[in-house]
């Protein structure tokens, strides 16, 4: 079979995926838990195996088992998923791992917050249990505790375990979402834009134990760890972008002025037209990176990565290019203004020999004015060009 979209009317109430690649000894117990599971708390359901290409007759143990089977070309543990889920006749959708590590007879517990309105319903491991040997130590005690804090900070997601494999969702909630990762940093872009498209996300306790494989897992720790890092950043260009950037504009900006206008002395420190070149440097990079910030967000959202408030509509009504144009300007003005009085300066000295100190204090602010006013001007149309994309 090949992954194909469900009905408009859901057959059933929920769907077990399960994303299997070479599981031959674990996805049958897989499969017959979570049937189990359902007639335990009867619950009108299906088991679909998203199979990633299985050499080792996976397909064969889920058909004898029970489950149906969806053939998933494209590599990768989110894109097995995602098949599964487009592939799903239900109106919910409970993912698992298929290495038997994850309880199935807890779909109760997810199950109930979907039923009251949930979006998305999260498994947390460290309330519910982790055997010992179920999780090695660096993601116990680091890679899983970090990245999750991070999550929680950098989108205020009240949930403590972003990457627990076992997680229910509404369907056609997730669908709107257009999660397009492929690996294993699908788990957190579904969990963060969940967030940012102000889903009702809940939490509920589960339990991870060893899995039953005798063969390594398919999780790479540090590749994948840097990739789900890697994703959060990106995901949160405020912190990645515009924090730094409005702190090192703010703090080098006072020093240029300050120097522009002089030597200063700080606890017996002298600080010169050197420090001068360097907070002006400063200046810039912030100005670079806040600039960086508006470009990524226009983007992200002409593109639908993030949700349209995500870059709110004012911004559109306020933001004009011919005003950005005449910012640029007058910063280019600034600039050649200054350019001209050095230029004067050094014509009254005939072209001679200048004093450095003196001469930097006007040069250099005036060269760094020209360069935010060209700056401003690219990234004016850049704006405009994306904004005409969202327009239309």
């Amino acid at each position: 079979m090949t992954p194909e979209s469900a009905s408009s009317q859901p057959i059933h109430e929920l769907s077990i995926v399960l994303p299997c690649l070479n599981e031959s000894e674990t996805i049958g117990i897989c499969v017959r838990k979570a049937k189990a599971a359902l007639e335990k708390f009867n619950i009108s359901g299906e088991i679909i195996v998203a199979d990633n290409g299985s050499t080792d007759g996976s397909q064969e143990i889920g058909i004898r088992e029970g489950a149906r089977i969806v053939n998933i070309p494209n590599k990768g543990y989110g894109a097995a998923l995602m098949g599964g889920i487009r592939a799903a006749h239900s109106t919910f959708v409970l993912m698992g791992d298929a290495d038997d590590s994850y309880d199935f007879s807890h779909v109760d517990r997810f199950l109930a917050p979907l039923r009251a309105g949930a979006d998305l319903v999260m498994g947390n491991r460290f309330k519910g249990g982790i055997a010992s040997g179920a999780m090695p130590f660096l993601h116990r005690f680091l890679g899983n505790p970090v990245l999750s804090f991070l999550g929680r900070k950098l989108f205020d997601i009240a949930a403590g375990d972003f990457h627990c494999g076992l997680r229910a969702f509404n369907r056609e909630a997730i669908l709107r979402l257009d999660l397009r990762t492929t690996g294993m940093e699908f788990a957190s872009e579904m969990v963060v834009k969940a967030s940012l498209y102000r889903y009702k996300i809940e939490e509920v306790p589960t339990t991870l134990k060893p899995d039953g494989r005798s063969r390594a897992p398919h999780l790479r720790t540090w590749r994948d760890g840097w990739r789900h890092l890697r994703f959060l950043l990106l995901y949160s260009p405020r912190s990645l972008f515009l924090f730094p950037g409005l702190f090192l504009m703010l703090l080098c900006g006072i020093m240029t002025i300050l120097l522009a206008a002089g030597t200063i002395t700080i606890g017996g420190i002298t600080l010169g037209v050197d420090t001068l070149a360097y907070s002006i440097i400063g200046f810039l990079i912030g100005y670079h990176s806040v600039a960086f910030y508006y470009g990524a967000k226009a983007f992200a959202v002409a593109e639908g990565l993030l949700p349209e408030f995500a870059f709110p509509a004012r911004t559109l009504r306020y933001f004009h290019l011919e005003a950005g144009l005449l910012a640029s300007v007058i910063c280019i003005l600034l600039g050649i203004t200054g350019t001209l009085i050095a230029f004067g300066q050094w014509r009254s000295q005939h072209f001679g020999v200048m004093d450095p100190t003196s001469f930097l204090r006007l040069t250099l602010p005036s060269a760094a004015l020209i360069a935010v006013g060209i700056e401003t001007l690219f990234l004016c149309f850049f704006l405009s060009i994306l904004f005409i994309q969202r327009r239309k």
